[in-house]
């Protein structure tokens, strides 16, 4: 038996990976940090437990099953037990045409957008299944609703992603797991995008705490009315 509900994040990260990680475990979950550079995970999970967290890093491919099944076995041996909570926040963001894109970099934006999230749910669907319960969270991009110039690869890993959060919701839904996909419309305010955008103001940017704070809700929701898909987006930002 589970001692402490856990939560695990694959595509952790500074931005909105860190704010989720703290999110959860403000609520007292017990966090499995996920991420192929050991380098990102170091910074969160230190925090996590300067705050009083419990936290695990566990670097991994989720384009590799064989990568993401031993970095699951290793959570749920540490952390003692299986997440009731997943949120797949991997992406590849490829911004080239289509004459200027290879072969190889199109593909790998599909794999880390799109077949990194199919290998995540097989790991963390059986533990949900046999709890009776459980969260799936996607994170969409705007490139998640409509391709954009230059950004096919983006915009195809994104795509496939939205459509395969959709069936595992009418899957998996009626055995008790929400799954869900969040379309974020806009730039999340990290120190990543500051560097490239000087100046630019943060009304214009998502706060990634405020999202974070979106994906807690989600987590809460009742099932009598579970959300499929939301977006968010600055106040100011046109769509």
């Amino acid at each position: 038996m589970d001692t402490q509900k856990i939560a695990a994040v694959v595509g952790a990260g500074p931005g909105l990976g860190a704010a989720l990680a703290r999110r959860f475990a403000r609520e007292g979950y017990a966090v499995g940090l996920l991420s192929r550079s050991e380098s990102n995970l170091r910074p969160i999970h230190q925090e996590l437990e300067k705050s009083g967290g419990r936290a695990g890093s566990y670097p991994a491919d989720a384009t590799d099953a064989a990568s993401l099944k031993a970095a699951f076995a290793r959570l749920r041996q540490e952390l003692g037990g299986a997440p009731e909570v997943c949120i797949y926040n991997a992406g590849a963001y490829a911004v080239a045409g289509v004459l200027e894109l290879t072969p190889e970099q199109f593909e790998s934006a599909w794999r880390i957008g799109c077949l990194g999230g199919f290998h995540t749910a097989r790991e963390v669907v059986p533990g949900m299944l046999e709890r009776g319960r459980g969260t799936l969270l996607f994170t969409g991009a705007t490139a998640s609703l409509r391709g954009a110039a230059r950004f096919s690869a983006f915009a195809v890993g994104k795509f496939g992603l939205r459509a395969l959060a959709q069936s595992l919701a009418r899957e998996l839904g009626p055995q008790g797991i929400h799954v869900a996909h969040v379309v974020i419309d806009g730039m999340i305010d990290t120190a990543r995008v500051r560097s490239m955008s000087p100046g630019r103001e943060a009304s214009t940017m998502l706060s990634p705490d405020a999202i974070a704070e979106t994906y807690w809700r989600l987590h809460g929701q009742d099932p009598s009315a579970w959300t499929q898909e939301l977006d968010v987006r600055p106040a100011a930002e046109k769509f």
